[in-house]
């Protein structure tokens, strides 16, 4: 038997290069990262735009980022804690909330560029897929959607967010074909089902079966809505009331921080020589009490 020689040698390890730590982590597709954030040299200096999403247990983050030599620097900012301001206090990680946090940034974003006048986007939730124009000023806040490594099924709620970016008047480049209610073999959205998704419809048939076959779960599962005294007839009425809050108000007003009465001091202070001095003595008398 002849012998095979060890590839993997010490010299092969020193020359290793170890990938990207976010990419060790998973935490971040560079291939797609790139894309993102890399800007023609035509545009001179024009930052690249994007409006991040990311999805938590309790919890929606939505920012809109350009990136630059120095790192990422983040324009805007929406999160679905901030939803029950403006009237919805259950069910902030769902499609509908979805739709909500992204017209929240949208707004928030076009008020801060002085552009929310210009565009109003959608005010009125059909359903239907719909894309700003330009109007006779300044050119629609364009931003291009980054999803992390979210899976992009349809139907996904990514999208959900991204409908409420599109209906808040911000240019997101994108398609139909994601969207819920998005038939594959006809190659057509059904409207009726993405307004369905987004004023919690999808929720409230849920609510509805799981009331009248499992009492006991829905008191469980539905515990927050039974206690805000939510039902399922509710929610229809409920979404265009929390969107049309955050069209009147999308603004973020941060808290007065007051400075402590009392300044806390955590390491202790340094004694003089004739402290440590009497120091000393305090221990030696005790020393000899005790003898």
């Amino acid at each position: 038997m002849g012998y095979v020689k060890d590839i993997k040698s010490p010299q092969y390890f020193k020359r290793f290069q170890v990938k990207f730590r976010r990419r060790r982590s998973g935490k971040t597709d560079y291939r797609a990262r790139t894309r993102l954030v890399t800007q023609d040299k035509n545009k001179y200096n024009s930052p690249k735009y994007r409006i991040a999403v990311r999805f938590s247990n309790r919890d929606i983050c939505a920012q809109v980022i350009y990136a630059t030599i120095a790192g990422d620097k983040v324009v805007s900012s929406a999160y679905a804690h901030e939803l029950p301001k403006y009237g919805l206090s259950v069910g902030l990680t769902n499609y509908s909330a979805a739709y909500c946090v992204g017209l929240l940034v949208a707004r928030r974003t076009l008020t801060k560029y002085g552009l929310a006048e210009e565009y109003e986007g959608e005010t009125e939730v059909t359903g239907e897929d719909y894309n700003v124009e330009a109007g006779e000023g300044a050119r629609p806040f364009r931003a291009f959607l980054d999803v992390g490594i979210q899976t992009t099924s349809t139907g996904a709620k990514v999208f959900g967010f991204l409908k409420g970016a599109c209906d808040g008047g911000m240019d997101v480049p994108h398609n139909e074909k994601r969207f819920a209610g998005y038939e594959k073999d006809s190659k057509e959205l059904d409207a009726e089902v993405m307004q369905k998704y987004i004023l919690g419809g999808h929720v409230a048939e849920y609510m509805t079966e799981m009331r009248d076959e499992e009492p006991e779960k829905f008191k469980e599962h539905f515990a927050r809505y039974v206690e805000e005294g939510i039902d399922a007839d509710d929610l229809e009425e409920l979404y265009p009331k929390v969107h049309a809050a955050i069209r009147a108000d999308p603004l973020h007003v941060r808290k007065e921080r007051k400075k402590p009465a009392e300044k806390k001091i955590w390491k202790h202070k340094k004694l003089s020589y004739e402290q440590k001095k009497a120091n000393l003595k305090v221990k030696l008398l005790a020393l000899k009490e005790d003898a």
